[in-house]
C-alpha cells in the first residue's frame, strides 16, 4: 500500500509510472487521495484541539469545586459536555474519512519499477533470456494429457468424482515424482540459505490485507465463509504474515524462508488447449521462496533469487526463457516482475512454472512490517518472493520433452528421490 506522504512528495513520477499499468485516471485517484489526507490532516488537529479543551474544561469543574463556586462549575459541566458532544462528533468524522481513504489506497496498485516496461498485455513482457534451441521431438509425440493416461500416473476423472475439475489425483510414479521435486526443491533452498517453514494453509482477513490478495483478488480465493478464513493461493501469504506488526533488527537481515504448500485458486477453467491437462488447477503444490530484506539490498536480493529459479529449471534439463513483465500484465502489488516460461515441446508453447517479484514497501507498509537501524529509527523494509518452483506445469513439460518409445526419461537430478530413471509402462 502505498502512503499519502509518499505519493505527495513524488506524484508526478508514480503518476506516470502508473500510467504504464493503463491507469489513464490514476492523477484523479491520487489527488483524491491527497485531498482526503488534508482533511484528515484538519480534523485530527480540530479534534486534538477539541479534546486539550475538554480536558482543561474538566480541570476547571474541580478547581472551581473546590473554591465553592457551585454555580460557575455548573457552566463549566455544561461547557465540558458541549466539548465531548463535539469531539465524538468530529470523532465519528474522523474515522469516516480514514475508511474512505485506507478503501482508496487498498485499491491503487504498487508503483512500477523504472525498469517495467510499459504495455497493456502479455504481448507486450519484455525477453530478457531465452535459450538458443528449443528441443524437437518424435513425429506422433503426445501432449501430457495423453501420456499420464498411457502410463496411468494422474487420474483427473477420479478428481473430478471426488472434488471436481480441477483437482487431480497423481498416483503410482507420478505421486512419487511430484514428491521428488518437492524434496529437491526444499533442498536446494535449504542449500541457498531459506529457512523452511510450514505454513497453514488457511489465512485470516488481515493476512489477506497483509500481502494484498484482499481486496484486490478476493473472488479468486477460496472462503471458508463460517470462520472467515481464505485457503491460500500460494505459501506468500502466510509465510510473509509471519512478520506482520513486527520490527526487525537491521542486524537479523536478510530474512530468508521458504516453504512447500498445496495452493488453491478458484480461477481454473476448463477449455481450450491453454488450460488442459496440467496447465491450469484449482489445486496444486508450490515451493515458495520468500525474503525480507533492507531496502539498499533488495533488488540486489530480486537478482539473486531470479539466478536461484534459474539454476533449478536449467538442473531439470528443460529449455526455459525469462520475462521482466510490463505494466499491464504486473501483478497488483508488484514493483517488478520477473517470470519464468520453460518450452512444451509436445504443446509447441511456452508454460509459466515461475514468478519472482520485488514488492519494495508495499506490503510492508500494510504489514507494519519495519527494521531499526543504528540510528534506532523504524522504517519499512522489501519484501520479496519467488517460485521455486509450481510444479503441475514443470511435470508437464518433463513428460513430453522426455518422452521416448521405452518410457519417459527422469531428469538426473531427480533420480536420488523417485528411486527410479524412467517412468515406464
Amino acid at each position: 500500500m502505498l502512503q499519502p506522504a509518499e505519493i505527495r512528495a513524488n506524484k508526478d513520477l508514480f503518476t506516470e509510472r502508473l500510467k504504464k499499468r493503463g491507469l489513464e485516471d490514476i492523477e484523479l485517484t491520487l489527488n483524491q487521495i491527497l485531498s482526503l489526507d488534508d482533511e484528515r490532516k484538519s480534523t485530527q488537529q480540530s479534534l486534538d484541539s477539541t479534546l486539550a479543551e475538554s480536558n482543561n474544561a474538566a480541570k476547571e469543574i474541580g478547581m472551581l469545586m473546590k473554591q465553592g463556586k457551585k454555580e460557575e462549575a455548573e457552566q463549566a459541566k455544561a461547557k465540558a459536555a458541549e466539548l465531548r458532544d463535539k469531539s465524538k462528533e468530529i470523532g465519528t468524522k474522523m474515522s469516516g474519512i480514514e475508511e474512505e481513504l485506507k478503501s482508496l489506497l487498498y485499491n491503487v496498485p504498487n508503483v512500477p519499477h523504472e525498469s517495467v516496461p510499459a504495455g497493456q498485455s502479455e504481448d507486450d513482457n519484455e525477453v530478457v533470456f531465452q535459450v538458443p534451441e528449443l528441443p524437437e521431438i518424435a513425429e506422433g509425440a503426445k501432449p501430457h494429457w495423453d501420456l499420464i493416461k498411457e502410463y496411468d500416473i494422474i487420474d483427473f476423472d477420479l478428481g473430478n468424482k471426488v472434488s471436481g475439475a480441477g483437482f487431480p489425483f497423481y498416483k503410482k510414479q507420478g505421486a512419487r515424482l511430484i514428491r521428488s521435486m518437492i524434496n529437491f526443491f526444499l533442498d536446494e533452498a535449504a542449500d541457498a540459505g531459506y529457512i523452511e517453514v510450514q505454513a497453514p494453509l488457511l489465512v485470516n482477513e488481515d493476512s489477506g490485507y497483509g500481502t494484498g490478495q484482499l481486496p484486490d483478488k478476493e473472488g479468486q480465493m477460496y472462503h471458508a465463509t463460517a470462520d472467515n478464513l481464505f485457503l491460500i493461493p500460494t505459501a506468500e501469504v502466510p509465510i510473509t504474515n509471519m512478520y506482520r506488526d513486527v520490527i526487525v533488527d537491521e542486524n537479523q537481515l536478510p530474512l530468508k524462508n521458504v516453504g512447500h504448500t498445496p495452493c488453491f485458486r478458484r480461477e481454473a477453467g476448463s477449455w481450450g488447449a491453454h488450460v488442459r491437462g496440467l496447465n491450469r488447477l484449482h489445486q496444486f503444490d508450490k515451493v515458495e521462496i520468500v525474503q525480507i530484506q533492507h531496502p539498499e539490498k533488495s533488488y540486489e536480493a530480486l537478482d539473486e533469487m531470479v539466478k536461484h529459479v534459474e539454476e533449478l529449471i536449467k538442473k531439470l534439463g528443460l529449455p526455459y526463457r525469462i520475462l521482466r513483465l510490463c505494466g499491464g500484465d504486473l501483478g497488483f502489488t508488484s514493483a517488478l516482475t520477473y517470470d519464468f516460461e520453460v518450452y512444451s515441446a509436445a504443446q509447441k508453447r511456452w508454460l509459466e512454472v515461475s514468478s519472482v517479484s520485488n514488492f519494495e514497501t508495499y506490503q510492508a507498509n500494510r504489514l507494519k512490517l519495519r527494521y531499526k537501524g543504528s540510528d534506532k529509527k523504524k522504517q519499512l523494509l522489501h519484501t520479496l518472493n519467488g517460485s521455486a518452483l509450481a510444479l503441475p506445469r514443470i511435470l508437464a513439460a518433463i513428460l513430453e520433452n522426455n518422452q521416448t518409445p521405452d518410457g519417459i526419461i527422469i531428469p538426473e537430478v531427480l533420480r536420488p528421490y523417485t528411486g527410479f530413471d524412467k517412468i515406464t509402462l
